[in-house]
């Protein structure tokens, strides 16, 4: 195996071990195993390089050691520090998965809470050696609504169990939640990892989000947009009475205060609902004779503000 020279700014996980992109996952783990017994803070106390080192060999490891993040990173999918390299794309498993689906991933020095690999590192010195269980990495998918008025959903985790997420009204797409504890256990008496679950909203069929702002095209009738009145409008807690102005156009945006997402100091934002004036589906002879007669005493032209 060629000697390998450690450098923090190292992009390629496989320099970093000192193997080959052919590389057998056994060949992987040995060669991880071989750089963390030379470069392990424990064996190396004060000396900052070795841990940076070390933290540059356990993050190879992390990716190299598994089969998934290793085959989308041979792909071009992901880089060395596991981000993705374009448009996120993990979550397409989640129709698969289903509400509960996850993704489990192991950060930090989860891989040293296998007593195996400690054993061999430290031999005896590991009977007194307390450490940090790893954190592991979910991905939850949850609709729009429990997203903007928050939800408790179940997320099953690969062992069979079930804990409850508490998702905070206003959480975004892509936020992540810790559950402390709720990771990899600690090796020898140390306190767990925590488990980091990062949120994928779904679209919802009439909302869009803006910042803490909701949208919303809403249709209405000719009469409606003529005459004015009220209609039943939806808000992500529910249906409101919205008033509409007499000579309300197509495109007009009316504010519901309030009625938008929850903020960490306890205000809302608004939600801003774009007036679409809709015909009926079917023609209506007695609608046309009544414009044709109109169109002819009030002619207008609504373009007059585009010529060129």
């Amino acid at each position: 195996m060629p000697e390998h020279r450690y450098s923090s700014s190292t992009t390629d996980p496989y320099e970093t071990l000192g193997v080959a992109k052919t590389a057998s996952a056994d060949d992987i783990q040995k060669a991880y195993r071989r750089l963390a017994k030379k470069l392990h803070p424990d064996l190396n106390p004060g000396d900052k390089g070795a841990e940076a080192k070390f933290k540059d060999v356990s993050a190879a490891y992390a990716l190299l050691g598994d089969p998934e993040k290793r085959a989308r990173f041979d792909r071009g999918e992901i880089d060395a520090s596991g981000a993705e390299q374009q448009q996120r794309r993990y979550y397409r498993d989640f129709a698969e998965r289903g509400e509960g689906g996850y993704a489990p991933s192991d950060s930090g020095f989860a891989d040293f809470t296998d007593a195996d690999i400690l054993s061999e590192i430290f031999g005896r010195r590991g009977a007194n050696i307390k450490m940090r269980g790893g954190d592991v990495r979910y991905y939850l998918a949850v609709d729009f609504l429990s997203a903007v008025n928050g939800a408790k959903p179940q997320l099953v985790l690969p062992d069979g169990s079930q804990i409850t997420v508490t998702i905070p009204p206003g959480t975004r797409d892509q936020q992540v939640l810790r559950l402390k504890g709720k990771g990899r256990p600690g090796y020898n008496g140390g306190e767990p990892g925590d488990a980091l679950i990062e949120i994928e909203v779904r679209a919802h069929p009439l909302f869009t989000r803006k910042d803490d702002d909701i949208h919303l095209d809403l249709p209405i009738s000719l009469a409606e947009a003529v005459l004015g009145g009220k209609v039943k409008t939806p808000t992500p807690t529910g249906d409101v009475m919205l008033s509409i102005p007499k000579g309300a156009n197509t495109g007009r945006v009316l504010r519901l205060k309030g009625k938008g997402v929850a903020k960490p100091d306890g205000s809302h934002g608004d939600e801003y609902v774009t007036l679409k004036i809709v015909l009926p589906d079917k023609p209506d002879p007695e609608l046309e004779e009544f414009i044709a007669r109109w169109s002819k005493a009030k002619a207008y032209d609504p373009r007059r503000t585009i010529e060129v």
